[in-house]
């Protein structure tokens, strides 16, 4: 009786799962199948359908991974100017800079007549330690030849860096002698300094010298700071022109040194990434002592971070010209293949509120900003300054702009006194480096006699430089003006003095040389005499306080 039953509802029920089944088809057929359609119809899809349809169809065969290669960066540069591509082949060096240390044979080169020329050996380093001296002219690696077009200074990094270690073998022509030299070199770890000068600038006052911020920036800085107070220092200089940035930590660390418990350092926000503020602890150890901070318009980004923390919270007084205006924050994002994209993704704030990214538009020349400043009239004069961005105000009411840079608090013009345009061709040339890199190797033996920056430079204003020079330049395409090279005299041999300083002695010297006439250095003496650091309320600062209390 029940095996009838159910016979009898069989028919019923296999007609219930039909329909059941046709309504969850058209359910999902609805919901996932138009998802489909929009996903397939989507821009990443149309682009990797067109890569399909190139590599299947394209009338002749295609590298579809140079072309996605040549691709990347054109998506990315109508986003903003920062968001880059890194190619696998460069990202070790693009890393590199901002490591505390590389792996290779420590040496400094330029690159003169298609040849590879040592400029400075690292003391204590593998190539040091092999025998290479400064001066001597790379003409093969590892038993091949190595000169003529083939040398770039990617190249010769590619060949002469490598794992900790493995061995190269370097040929080289030594100054006076006609036979190549070979030496083989262990490579071994390089640090990377990115505080390239620590002294006093007089009884009082020290100089700190940072040129980006880098891993070990932050280490490097306590080190500097415990050498100038064995050297009695109650007055500090930062120097950061031409800094052009680097890690947004470095730069919290070494500003939290200066700044009391609990200020704004920085903050950054963006469309997908929630704000996030970056304070002071009260731990810094120099959060009294006057400070002046130097800026120039090649002080970008981090840079920039540690210059709007202190002025924002008048702790310290900013000197030179407008900084570059980089306000975006970038995160590293790799590939499988080894490359990577810097893809932007926030902004970031000083302390008062305001972003000082310059402003950009697609189809501008976002590189050719700092000449237009140039051009009209920026270096020279304070009130050639645009602002783009609104008005803001430090802890005690002082107006400062974003939209385009730190303002400093005093303005200093670039030095146009001796300036001619045979000068500017020269310097834009290249000629003044390489007649400075002759003379040096010329007179080596004599020149590695003088340990003291200053009495070297006593001595090359003697050797009537800016004459030989002259007449150098006029068989190497610049043309003799007399007039001209008497009116830039003074510049012509500051610069070669000081170019052949640096190719004999190191960074810090050339450095220390070129601060000793430098009006920027002057004036933050000046402040310091003044006891003017702190920077005070003015009569708007007052006014505006008194606003907002009312």
């Amino acid at each position: 009786m029940s095996q009838n039953k159910s016979n009898r509802m069989m028919p019923l029920i296999m007609a219930l799962c039909v329909v059941l089944g046709i309504i969850v088809g058209t359910f999902y057929a609805n919901h996932f199948l138009g998802n489909r359609l929009n996903i397939i119809n989507s821009g990443s899809n149309r682009l990797n359908n067109l890569l399909h349809i190139i590599d299947d169809q394209y009338v002749d065969p295609v590298d579809i991974d140079s072309l996605v290669e040549q691709a990347i960066p054109l998506i990315l540069a109508d986003l903003d100017p920062h968001s880059i591509y890194i190619s696998a082949d460069d990202v070790q060096q693009v890393t590199d800079d901002l490591k505390g240390s590389f792996s290779g044979v420590g040496i400094e080169f330029v690159i003169r007549d298609d040849t590879i020329h040592v400029q400075g050996v690292i003391k204590n380093g593998p190539a040091e330690r092999a025998g290479i001296l400064a001066g001597d002219k790379i003409v093969s690696i590892d038993g091949e030849p190595f000169v003529g077009k083939v040398v770039t200074e990617s190249s010769a990094k590619s060949k002469l860096k490598g794992p900790k270690d493995t061995k190269v073998t370097i040929g080289v022509i030594r100054y006076g002698q006609k036979d190549i030299k070979e030496f083989t070199v262990t490579r071994g770890d390089i640090p990377q300094k990115s505080i390239s000068a620590v002294y006093m600038l007089d009884k009082q006052t020290g100089y700190i010298k940072i040129k980006n911020f880098g891993e070990n920036t932050y280490a490097e800085m306590l080190i500097a700071l415990a050498k100038l107070s064995q050297e009695g220092f109650s007055n500090l200089v930062i120097d950061l022109r031409d800094n052009t940035g680097g890690y947004l930590t470095a730069a919290t660390q070494i500003a939290n040194e200066f700044l009391p418990k609990n200020k704004l350092i920085v903050y950054t926000e963006g469309r997908k990434d929630p704000r996030h503020d970056y304070r002071s602890d009260g731990r810094g150890s120099y959060q009294k002592i006057p400070l002046v901070v130097l800026i120039n318009e090649g002080s970008a980004s981090a840079s920039e971070i540690f210059a709007g923390a202190m002025q924002d919270n008048d702790r310290a007084t900013i000197i030179g010209r407008r900084s570059f205006g980089k306000g975006l924050v970038q995160q590293q994002i790799g590939f499988h293949d080894g490359s990577m994209i810097r893809l932007t993704i926030a902004r970031y704030y000083t302390p008062s509120g305001r972003c000082i990214q310059k402003p950009y538009d697609k189809g501008d020349d976002y590189a050719e900003d700092l000449l237009t400043r140039y051009q009209h009239g920026e270096f020279f004069s304070q009130d050639s300054i645009k602002h783009s961005g609104p008005e803001y105000h430090t802890s005690i009411g002082r107006t400062v702009y974003g939209g385009g840079g730190i303002t400093p608090d005093i303005f200093v013009p670039e030095d146009t006194i001796g300036m001619t345009s045979y000068f500017k061709e020269a310097s834009m040339s290249g000629l003044i480096l390489q007649y400075a890199f002759i003379y040096t190797d010329e007179n080596r033996a004599k020149l590695s006699e003088f340990t003291s920056e200053v009495e070297l430079a006593k001595y090359l204003d003697k050797q009537n430089l800016v004459d030989k020079f002259a007449s150098y330049a006029d068989k190497h395409g610049l043309q003799r003006r007399n007039l001209m090279i008497a009116k830039s005299h003074n510049l012509l041999q500051r610069y070669l003095d000081s170019r052949i300083i640096y190719n004999i002695m190191d960074e810090s010297a050339w450095i220390e040389y070129l601060n000793t006439d430098d009006n920027v250095i002057k004036k933050a003496l000046e402040v310091f005499k003044e006891n003017a650091a702190f920077p005070k309320k003015t009569e708007q600062a007052d006014s505006l306080n008194l606003n907002k209390a009312s």
